[in-house]
């Protein structure tokens, strides 16, 4: 029988300073808060270990993201964030799930790590025609339902359709994408948490994820280089 190994051990002294770092903050941002919203905890938690793992190019990054994927939906949908609920449970989710596959299916060689793709340039068309069409759609779907935050919800989803395409195309640049939706999320969770501060959390969540994206962004360049050699 395959003795199944422990991921954690493959971080570097660097990676486990970030994890870390992003553990302590999110739960200290938590605990400052006098309403206590453990759901957004956990979920966080979730995400900011997920996303080193991403960054190594693991495809346990892409279970953990789907995990967080239906916390988040979740805790949006409790908010009236449909936006965020739908692209999550709706694209987010399903997404990850499809990249899972796709990391498994193409491992670097007998490595831990995916294989890093280059995007031909039908699969950039193809990315930009799906992204208008997605974000269109969403516009109208979100306005519907009256979402709060009408326009930060629909850039939101235009990111993170762009992200979680680049990311099923074993992409470096799937950092960026996320890298821009965290930033809108920020906004988006800033604008909650002044109705209801029990969503700091969400906050100091995502400002940690940008941290780890830009690092999945430099990991990722420094794993094509490694790789074409």
């Amino acid at each position: 029988m395959r003795k199944i190994k422990n991921p954690f051990k493959d971080l570097t002294i660097f990676e486990r300073c970030l994890w870390i770092t992003s553990l302590v903050v999110v739960t200290a941002s938590f605990l400052c808060v006098p309403k206590k919203d453990y759901l957004t905890l956990i979920c966080s938690l979730i995400g900011v270990t997920a996303l080193i793992f991403v960054a190594k190019g693991y495809v346990i990054g892409q279970i953990l993201c789907i995990v967080f994927a239906v916390f988040y939906g979740i805790i949006s949908f409790h908010f009236e964030y449909y936006g965020e609920m739908i692209t999550y449970l709706g694209m987010s989710a399903p997404m990850a799930l499809a990249a899972t596959i796709s990391w498994i299916r193409h491992p670097y060689k007998e490595s831990k790590s995916v294989e890093v793709h280059k995007m031909k340039p039908y699969q950039i068309v193809l990315m930009i025609v799906l992204t208008v069409v997605v974000t269109v759609a969403f516009y109208f779907i979100l306005w519907a339902l009256d979402t709060e935050n009408l326009i930060f919800s629909t850039i939101s989803v235009a990111t993170s359709f762009l992200a979680v395409y680049m990311t099923f195309m074993r992409s470096p640049y799937y950092a960026i994408g996320y890298s821009a939706n965290d930033i809108v999320l920020i906004i988006l969770w800033v604008l909650a948490s002044i109705e209801n501060p029990s969503y700091i959390p969400m906050i100091m969540c995502f400002v940690m994820f940008l941290a780890n994206d830009i690092y999945g962004f430099i990991s990722w360049k420094r794993m094509e280089k490694n790789q074409k050699q």
